[in-house]
């Protein structure tokens, strides 16, 4: 790895038309602990610059900002305030489901008080197993083109 960073991670890059969007971890790390989940939400902000992407980055639960209790949303919290203090001036939040991280109406109801939430770019997800069939959805069904993976890290 570069020096400062402790892992290597996958993201993807998912583009149709003018649309571009990087998910993460779509294809290392099965089931990454708060600390090196957090290290991919940084780490897949700055592969994003290198796309011309602006990262908004939203970490990504089946829990929005506190509606479920759980071990995994507990995992996603915490890793999204640790992301934060690791680059407080990249936008990082968390915990969100996809819509509230994607559609600007469901962030206002759900984290109107987020800065990400409604316009986020970078997508990380909890494990391997939810980023590898969410970006094959956005493929297959939304007919996006998947660059990737890329090795970040």
């Amino acid at each position: 790895t570069k020096p400062g960073v402790n892992l290597i991670s996958g993201s993807v890059v998912m583009q149709k038309g003018d649309q571009r969007y990087l998910f993460a971890d779509c294809a290392i790390n099965i089931n990454p602990n708060e600390t090196q989940l957090a290290e991919i939400a940084v780490e897949s902000g700055k592969t994003a610059r290198l796309f011309d992407i602006d990262p908004r980055v939203a970490l990504l639960s089946f829990s929005t900002n506190g509606s479920a209790k759980s071990p995994e949303v507990e995992k996603v919290h915490n890793a999204t305030k640790l992301a934060q203090e690791m680059d407080p001036a990249m936008p990082i939040d968390g915990e969100m489901q996809f819509d509230a991280a994607f559609v600007p109406a469901v962030a206002k109801a759900k984290y109107s008080d987020s800065k990400v939430a409604g316009h986020a770019t970078v997508f990380v997800f909890p494990e391997l197993q939810s980023g590898n069939i969410g970006y094959k959805i956005a493929q297959r069904m939304g007919g996006f083109e998947a660059i990737g993976p890329i090795l970040q890290g």
